[in-house]
């Protein structure tokens, strides 16, 4: 388990935005604890909120009569200022924005995004459920009847889904998941939002008003008059030289407080196979500044090597660091680097926040999530065609198929779109893995998807091309 840790957060509920802090769980004399900012009177345990980070701070320097109190790392987030208790883009969670969410297509923000929501309004029905500290046993029913919704909205299978990320609703049995997500959340949201708003204390402890907290809505508009002329222009979706702004995935999850520990989640060591090396720490802190200009390496291994190269989305379209289709690689993040800082046009020259990427000292380390081993794949499926079936699951063609994906929508590479499409035997295989995602693969099966696999490989190989 993690090291104690005390995360800020924000939650948006009828029009309105509040801070507060969450302690994940944690162990300490044997047992799991997990809490909230907030105080139990009269037997209803509430979470208290702010109108803003330094409303926050001003209560955490103060206060001594809260559920955290006690926390490992309390002393030390007592000394934070407004600044540091500002959540990042991991840690909003838009109550009111669900049906919105549900509503799009389920790529992998939109499902990041509900699953986040589904699961820190999990997280406060089992924080604020006093039924565990009630001795009586009709006590005890009457208090887990107050999150009758939220359990019944967590256990539907569609919801569950949500943590297995965007590749579960891909193909057709994945439209009708996310159209179940929908149906779940129609019937239940409102009883969810409205049991666990009434353990929203909106008054900080008494330290603030309603009046206090400006509309949720008007929120954006007043990021964008605080931002600095020089970089306004980077939240706009044109600039006015036209400039595209890529579409951001949310930044790498960070905590207030960890003694002794710098934040890592949300980032995994560099896997094995790859030519880099680096520490899960220089991974995580070259992520919050990819993360944050909204471009980010990618390290892609093809029969011909391994190299590096960097990726954005733009209105939901991949593009990648080339130009004319052509997928640029670099053998080392110090050659990209080079390369970005120099004046050769390319595919990424008009997107708004290029100029950070050519002006940073960050090295491009690319996170696990974003490497696609297409020749490790390769072997896979030959090491089952030759017998080792029913040792692989088809969940080994995810993240490979889905770095495939990407540089044939770049490049145009309409021959791996029919070696995907459901009809072929990879295609097939695929639906499997969105489907049950545990199934193995057997030798007849993989012998058939090898071949596919093999021609997708050469398409893709085709278009990337080795840069000095």
């Amino acid at each position: 388990m993690a090291r104690p840790s005390i995360v800020p957060i924000a939650l948006t509920l009828d029009d309105r935005t509040g801070y507060t802090l969450w302690a994940p769980p944690w162990e300490e004399d044997g047992e799991e604890w997990q809490a909230f900012l907030g105080t139990t009177v009269e037997d209803t345990a509430r979470v208290h909120l702010f109108p803003t980070p330094a409303a926050l701070a001003q209560f955490c320097r103060t206060a001594t009569d809260h559920d955290l109190a006690d926390h490992p790392v309390w002393p030390v987030v007592v000394g934070l200022g407004a600044e540091d208790l500002t959540p990042d883009d991991d840690h909003r969670y838009d109550l009111d924005g669900v049906y919105d969410v549900a509503a799009e297509a389920p790529d992998r923000w939109a499902v990041d995004e509900l699953a986040a929501t589904v699961d820190v309004v999990g997280r406060l029905a089992d924080c604020l459920d006093l039924a565990e500290d009630e001795d009586d046993e009709d006590a005890d029913e009457e208090a887990e009847s107050q999150f009758e919704s939220v359990a019944e909205l967590v256990a539907k299978p569609e919801i569950g889904s949500l943590g297995l990320g965007a590749e579960a609703f891909v193909g057709r049995s994945g439209e009708q998941a996310w159209a179940g997500v929908g149906t779940a959340l129609d019937e239940l949201w409102e009883d969810v939002v409205e049991e666990i708003g009434e353990h929203l204390d909106w008054t900080g402890g008494g330290t603030v008003t309603l009046e206090d907290y400006p509309p949720a809505s008007a929120d954006d508009d007043e990021e964008l008059e605080d931002v600095p002329d020089e970089h306004a222009d980077s939240l706009d979706e044109t600039d006015e030289a036209g400039s595209e702004r890529p579409r951001r995935r949310p930044a790498t999850g960070s905590t207030a407080a960890a003694p002794g520990q710098a934040a890592t989640a949300g980032v995994a060591t560099i896997r094995g196979g790859s030519r880099i090396t680096a520490t899960p720490a220089a991974v995580a802190a070259a992520q919050e500044f990819w993360e944050a200009v909204g471009i980010l390496p990618v390290e892609l291994v093809v029969p011909e090597g391994a190299g590096l190269t960097l990726r954005c989305y733009v209105e939901d379209e991949a593009r990648f660091l080339g130009r004319d289709g052509e997928v640029f690689l670099f053998d080392t993040p110090a050659d990209l680097a080079r390369f970005c800082a120099g004046r050769e046009q390319h595919d990424l020259s008009g997107i708004a926040s290029w100029p950070e990427v050519a002006d940073t000292d960050t090295l491009p380390l690319p996170a696990d999530e974003d490497r696609y081993d297409l020749v490790e794949l390769t072997e896979v499926l030959t090491e089952v065609v030759d017998g080792a079936s029913g040792l692989v699951d088809h969940r080994a063609l995810a993240q490979p198929v889905e770095g495939v994906r990407d540089v044939a929508e770049y490049a145009g590479l309409t021959r791996v779109d029919e070696l995907l499409a459901p009809s072929s035997a990879l295609g097939r295989a695929v639906a499997r893995g969105d489907r049950d995602p545990g199934a193995t693969l057997e030798a007849p099966d993989a012998a058939a998807v090898r071949a596919d696999w093999e021609q997708v490989v050469a398409a893709v190989s085709g278009a990337v091309v080795f840069r000095d």
